[in-house]
């Protein structure tokens, strides 16, 4: 009866609420209440058994002691790293790993392959010095025609521009049409020097390709060699029958 009187009676207490920081002191910082210092409290005393506890630890610790952590960590650059055991990787492993390396390598070849016909298609290799010199034959009916022959007008472009490969228009566009494109001499030099680069990046891009198609065939040698090395070709010969081969796995010792 008298603990439900005494929990009636502090239900209808008063609270009693901390004292707010003085508007004089507002300059001096927030006003510690007794939660906030409780904390505090609580944060040094937990610190302070930390401490202790390994003070002691340090202070009783057996020099000849032996844990495991010993032989399964190391030190490196001052700090203890755990050792990493070596990965056993087994044959079926090995033979997975060789498949998916072998098609990165084809995925990559394929796509090196796609870019370098599109290198193709937009330089035409035109000026490349790797392509053959195509030649144009002229036919003349008399001695005569031979030494007077002129090339640039049986062509009918200008004489500058016989010596081009590509890009070699008529007298008549040339009259009719406005020269359209870089004219001055450092525009002319500087997309000279970009499609020199285009063709260096598309030499580039060929002997990737052929390296990447080298890489494959040695993986898939590996892989056939793995295969052929866990099967053994043994004879078995009857008494009344011809020869039985037959392959058997080779078991690991």
């Amino acid at each position: 009866m008298s603990g439900a009187f005494r929990k009636a009676l502090k239900s209808r207490q008063k609270n009693h609420k901390e004292r707010s920081q003085p508007g004089f002191r507002k300059n001096l910082g927030l006003l510690e209440k007794k939660k906030d210092y409780k904390l505090r409290a609580d944060d040094y005393q937990k610190k302070k058994r930390t401490l202790d506890a390994l003070r002691r630890k340090a202070l009783e610790r057996n020099p000849d002691e032996f844990y495991f952590k010993m032989i399964s960590t190391k030190l490196q650059d001052g700090v203890h790293v755990i050792k990493q055991e070596p990965e056993v990787v087994t044959d079926e492993q090995l033979k997975v790993m060789r498949t998916q390396d072998i098609k990165y390598v084809e995925m990559k070849r394929v796509a090196e392959s796609k870019k370098i016909e599109r290198l193709k298609s937009e330089l035409h290799l035109l000026d490349a010095e790797e392509k053959p010199k195509n030649r144009h034959t002229f036919f003349c009916d008399t001695k005569r025609e031979v030494r007077n022959f002129d090339l640039a007008k049986k062509l009918d472009t200008a004489p500058e521009l016989v010596d081009r490969v590509y890009n070699r228009p008529t007298l008549e566009t040339l009259h009719k049409k406005t020269v359209q494109g870089p004219t001055t001499m450092n525009e002319l030099q500087q997309l000279a020097k970009q499609r020199q680069l285009q063709y260096e990046i598309l030499n580039q891009r060929i002997e990737r390709e052929k390296k990447m198609f080298v890489i494959s065939q040695k993986i898939q040698a590996r892989k056939d060699l793995m295969d052929k090395r866990g099967k053994v070709k043994v004879k078995k010969e009857t008494a009344n029958s011809a020869p039985v081969y037959r392959f058997k796995q080779e078991r690991k010792r």
